[in-house]
């Protein structure tokens, strides 16, 4: 069974320095008590994080606030300029890359499609090494100030060892990404997935900001669950948690290509929702049959035009997706579930509303009067800028291990 390691002082420290910068990401610029206050660490300690994000060249003195009847309280923000980070967003039929500042402003984006069958591991690289050096030419900026680079990958990946050991939809098994991409990328790796992604960026600036407890579902070619409790991203012991795209919807239902069948991202993913679509209207020209993209686009402006077909596949699609929802809803009692990922950005408002009304049925009532069910409001790639905070906590456990007298050599594992 897979062990979590031990928190050391070194790891308590550099968790700490992150929630500060996350923190003045959020509500720059700010006072060293209201850090203290957010954070709810004293404000002796605060004050010392403050003073060693300074040191690096992450933070800026603004200024000064008034307080009530003390001293002048110094603000301080973030340093835009201090740095850039790069968020990659590996998907089944795209690769999409966004360049931020350290305030995580885009300040360039690239994208590459991937064909069918365009899967190979080295061809999945080409792809991001190529879009990865594109926004850096976009913008401007000298190599060295890239902090580093935050890859998510679909399925189950070990951050330790920049491992995908496992990605169903492409039938990957245990390919060392990060040593792939590193022959053609030299800036810091970090790897995760875009289930923690997402949540991440719907925690930091999206509709679970401020929630202690949130869901984050994400809807693409494959499905899956984000998860944030108690106010933190949850992984679980061998940081798999999430994939509930993978729990069974439907005995002896679809064939899923994780092997089991009745899977429920084989009803609500884009190739689900296409054969919801064939089989409710094998003849409907909504069904681009070799192209997800352009299928979903229909079956949304198809709906926007009062199409029976298109209604009828939203309304079916929602139904599978609403019953599932209500099982995380009945076992996680969460504030609120995000919708997210681009399918559920490209059916948006009605596929929302059919799909309260079909949690509505199959919720225990208690826990969904607590519950919120929105889209994502971020308007770039969320997988994009969950995956450049990844590189910030990359980055930040770096400096953490050369201020403890370690190689200055950048970790792949993150907080």
């Amino acid at each position: 069974m897979a062990k979590q390691a031990k928190r050391t002082s070194r790891d308590i420290r550099t968790a700490n320095r992150y929630e500060v910068l996350r923190q003045i990401i959020a509500a720059s610029p700010t006072s060293r008590q209201e850090l203290a206050a957010a954070t709810g660490l004293s404000l002796a300690t605060v004050a010392t994080l403050v003073g060693e994000l300074l040191d690096l060249g992450m933070l800026t003195e603004v200024g000064f606030e008034d307080s009530a009847g003390g001293r002048p309280r110094g603000l301080v923000a973030v340093n835009a300029s201090g740095g850039a980070l790069i968020g990659v967003d590996i998907a089944e039929t795209y690769v999409r890359v966004e360049l931020f500042d350290l305030a995580l402003n885009v300040l360039a984006r690239a994208a590459e499609d991937m064909r069918p069958g365009e899967s190979r591991p080295e061809q999945v690289v080409g792809h991001v090494a190529a879009a990865v050096g594109s926004v850096v030419t976009q913008a401007g900026i000298e190599g060295a100030r890239v902090l580093g680079v935050g890859v998510s990958v679909p399925g189950q990946v070990d951050r330790d060892t920049g491992i995908s050991e496992y990605a169903p939809n492409w039938d990957w098994h245990d390919v060392p990404l990060l040593d792939l991409l590193a022959e053609h990328i030299a800036y810091p790796l970090y790897l995760d997935n875009p289930l923690r992604a997402c949540a991440v960026a719907e925690l930091w600036f999206g509709a679970a900001r401020g929630r202690g407890d949130a869901v984050v579902v994400n809807l693409g070619t494959g499905v899956g669950a984000g998860l944030a409790l108690g106010g933190g991203l949850h992984r679980g012991v061998s940081n798999s948690a999430g994939e509930w795209g993978h729990t069974t919807l439907v005995l002896d239902g679809r064939p899923c290509h994780c092997g089991n069948h009745g899977c429920v991202e084989t009803y609500v993913g884009a190739p689900g929702i296409m054969r919801n679509l064939r089989e409710s209207s094998p003849d409907s020209p909504l069904l681009h049959p070799d192209d997800q993209t352009a299928t979903i686009d229909a079956l949304s402006h198809g709906v926007a035009a009062g199409d029976p077909a298109a209604l009828q596949v939203v309304r079916d699609t929602a139904r599978y997706l609403g019953a599932s929802i209500a099982d995380l809803i009945n076992l996680l009692n969460p504030e609120v579930v995000v919708l997210s990922s681009w399918v559920a950005a490209t059916l948006g408002e009605p596929l929302l509303r059919e799909v309260r009304e079909a949690v509505a049925r199959h919720a225990l009532r208690r826990p969904l009067a607590a519950t919120e069910i929105v889209l994502s409001p971020i308007p770039t790639d969320p997988v994009c800028l969950g995956a450049a905070t990844f590189a910030l906590e990359g980055a930040l456990n770096s400096v953490g291990h050369k201020a403890a007298g370690g190689r200055a050599v950048p970790r792949r594992t993150a907080l």
